[in-house]
């Protein structure tokens, strides 16, 4: 079944840029990484809510280790802009002392959000923390981020579906979209 190279969200249009398969190709080669690098370990995947629980999903399929997989919810977005305020909704409830950590992050743009995430998560004194993200916006990055695992980069476009959304919406495309 062919899907459609433009859909309407709410007021906004958007045209696929990243079919589901090429993001699954990309999904699969990250989590190779992440299986041959933390051979013999059980890390803890952190996914951040909402955006990241279709890559997140995708991601541990692929896994190959002993790990486990928890959950938090940050926020920096209203509508198509990031605030720049991080909104700490849901906090971290499981313990990671001396565990290796991976945050699953849909999208990297700004950094901010990680960046709050890094210096909560280092004051439980995990073992490690590497970041995975999805997408990464290096033209938007505001501050310096190690990021170790990243599926794809791409412009300082809004993009939407795979799990991300514009005011909740549209989460459930199973291709990328940016808006036109």
């Amino acid at each position: 079944m062919q899907r459609k190279r433009i859909i309407k969200v709410k007021d906004k249009s958007f045209t696929i840029s990243i079919s589901e398969r090429a993001l699954k190709r990309q999904i699969k080669r990250v989590a190779d990484e992440i299986n041959r690098d933390y051979e013999g370990k059980n890390p803890i995947f952190l996914a951040v809510l909402n955006g990241s629980f279709i890559f997140a999903a995708d991601l541990l399929r692929e896994i190959n280790l002993a790990c486990e997989i928890s959950f938090v919810k940050l926020s920096s977005y209203e509508g198509v802009n990031s605030t720049g305020t991080i909104h700490e909704l849901i906090g971290l409830n499981t313990n990671i002392t001396g565990r290796p950590v991976i945050i699953v992050e849909d999208i990297v743009d700004t950094g901010l959000t990680i960046a709050r995430m890094l210096e909560t998560l280092k004051g439980h004194n995990p073992e490690s923390i590497d970041i995975c993200t999805l997408l990464l916006k290096p033209s938007k990055l505001q501050v310096n981020l190690n990021i170790r695992y990243c599926c794809r980069q791409i412009p300082d476009d809004f993009v939407l579906g795979y799990g991300l959304d514009y005011d909740g919406f549209g989460r459930n495309t199973k291709d990328l979209y940016t808006i036109i």
